[in-house]
């Protein structure tokens, strides 16, 4: 199981969330057997997507980003819940592309940079709160931070990271936000700034040995943080019988009754966890004759 820790500056004007995402990554990998570069940008974003819906407000809040960069691995989607927990989906799962220039699993040409990073945050409202910016890497923290500053104002610090082994298990996983508040000085800024260019990447301090607590303490040194709240968080998917059916219900008697003329039963698999659903035609022609009650 992962877990996200959250820490907080003295003045409370500055918080930093990180997590431990090594658990939620293998899942990723095990579910959609994802090719090593894929693994990594899904694992990226499922766990920016955890950063950003940690803490929401509401029990129920849920939020999905999407980026659509153009590159081969197609659309990548994840979506959190409040308290962190994740689930995530990508159109082709299995891409190989040779290293970067600098040796690295090559995310950035995986999911492409002409494209658009969407946000969409379900609060319970009558409407969801939509957002969406230009992507500026496909590096995908990168583009979290772009998002956050553009199209919310909160000035902000993504750093993701997944090493993967060469047989394509995940070594460790990892990621913080930092989000700094309106009322926080210059001083505490360029603080930030200097401990954020002193700080080795995630997966280098989580190979060191380093925990979530000393990530999160480490991106406030000199700001007197204290740990706020520690959470245990997994890739999880809310799918069930229920749900699946409602979505059947939604595409219209018109339609089913297409899909059930010639007597075979539906199957239909979750994408984000790989759980089947079978309905024989009587239980399709049941639900249509309940959807007109």
């Amino acid at each position: 199981m992962g877990r996200i820790v959250r820490a907080i500056s003295k003045d409370a004007s500055v918080v930093c969330s990180a997590i431990d995402g090594k658990d939620i990554v293998e899942e990723i990998e095990r579910v959609h057997e994802s090719s090593a570069v894929v693994t990594a940008a899904l694992g990226r974003l499922a766990m920016g997507t955890s950063l950003m819906g940690f803490g929401m407000k509401g029990e129920d809040d849920k939020i999905t980003v999407k980026i659509e960069g153009g590159g081969p691995a197609g659309q990548l989607i994840a979506v959190a819940d409040s308290y962190g927990n994740v689930k995530a989906d990508v159109m082709q799962p299995v891409v190989e592309l040779p290293p970067n220039a600098i040796g690295k699993l090559d995310v950035a040409s995986a999911v492409g940079t002409d494209g658009t990073i969407t946000v969409i945050k379900d609060l319970g409202l009558k409407e969801p709160y939509v957002g969406q910016v230009p992507l500026i890497s496909g590096e995908i923290a990168e583009d979290i931070t772009a998002y956050l500053a553009q199209s919310e104002q909160v000035p902000s610090v993504c750093a993701l990271g997944v090493l993967v082994n060469a047989d394509l298990t995940v070594k460790n996983a990892g990621g913080f936000l930092i989000q700094v508040l309106p009322f926080a000085s210059d001083e505490i800024i360029t603080q930030i700034e200097k401990n954020i260019q002193a700080m080795q990447s995630v997966t280098k301090l989580m190979e060191d040995g380093r925990t979530t607590d000393e990530i999160a303490l480490m991106a406030l040194e000199g700001l007197e943080p204290n740990v706020l709240d520690d959470f245990k968080v997994e890739y999880r998917c809310d799918c069930s019988r229920e749900r699946t059916e409602r979505v059947l219900i939604s595409l219209g008697v018109d339609e089913l009754n297409d899909i059930i003329k010639d007597g075979e039963d539906i199957d239909i698999k979750c994408h984000f966890c790989g759980k089947h659903y079978s309905f024989t035609p009587d239980e399709v022609r049941k639900l249509i004759a309940e959807s007109k009650e």
